[in-house]
């Protein structure tokens, strides 16, 4: 079992800068594949970003690239979100997770575990 506990979210205005991070338990976080998601209101859960078990491989969704980086420290068992020029649209609860899986997996349904959420809002 892991337990993933999401923090660094909060009030910021448009075109700041946020740092999310989530510590996982467990021994095996070396090895799982490592993603973000978001959930705006009456929205569906999205893809962010997600990480190879090594962090050598990373993927974003088209609306953060260039604006977000997706890190993990395996020494530390904790995954990062950097998120620079942040948008109103950005506004969301944001998901860490984890896949047994070690490579980069985009879709939510290849996730086992799965964080609380931090909330990020960014005002205009």
């Amino acid at each position: 079992q892991v337990q993933l506990v999401e923090s660094g979210g909060g009030l910021v205005q448009a075109g700041g800068s946020l740092r999310l991070s989530c510590a996982a338990s467990g021994r095996t976080f070396s090895s799982y594949g490592m993603g973000w998601f978001r959930q705006a209101p009456g929205k569906e859960r999205e893809f962010v970003a997600a990480s190879f078990w090594s962090g050598s491989r990373t993927y974003y969704t088209d609306s953060v690239k260039g604006r977000f980086t997706i890190s993990r420290v395996n020494a530390k068992n904790t995954v990062y979100l950097q998120m620079n020029s942040l948008k109103p649209e950005d506004t969301a609860v944001y998901y860490c997770a984890a896949s047994k899986g070690s490579g980069l997996v985009l879709g939510a349904g290849g996730y086992d575990y799965w964080g609380q959420g931090t909330q990020v809002t960014v005002s205009s």
